[in-house]
């Protein structure tokens, strides 16, 4: 793992956080980007040398909404970026660490992504982001 790449925060309405997120860090978002595969709109930040993502559900049957639903929203997850993604998945697995999707996906900000489960990390979803090569 070379960095943390981002961290993601669930958030329930983006029509409040933007505003709010916007004052706080003094700048807008680079980019709003609507994931569907995973029911989620991101909103990317640059707060100097790091990336937040704050995260909206847009369906009541996603990730997020079931996060929100659970533990309200909040700090959702730490974003590594590596560099082979498919090495790494399979170095961790070799290590025991549990993928939620056994293959990388296509994810937002032009990456691919993984998700080591929390039940393997002390309860910390931690997602691999390796850049998508065009």
């Amino acid at each position: 793992m070379n960095k943390i790449e981002h961290i993601g925060i669930a958030i329930k309405d983006a029509t409040v956080s933007i505003p709010l997120f916007n004052k706080l860090y003094n700048t807008e978002p680079y980019k709003i980007e609507m994931v569907e595969s995973e029911n989620v709109k991101t909103i990317f930040y640059q707060v100097g040398p790091n990336k937040m993502e704050l995260l909206e559900a847009t369906s009541p049957d996603s990730a997020i909404a079931k996060f929100i639903d659970k533990k309200g929203e909040g700090i959702h997850h730490i974003a590594y970026d590596v560099d082979d993604i498919y090495k790494e998945m399979e170095r961790l697995k070799t290590l025991g660490f549990q993928f939620i999707n056994e293959q990388p996906k296509n994810g937002a900000d032009n990456k691919l992504i993984a998700f080591i489960h929390p039940k393997s990390t002390n309860g910390v979803l931690i997602e691999l982001c390796q850049e998508r090569k065009s």
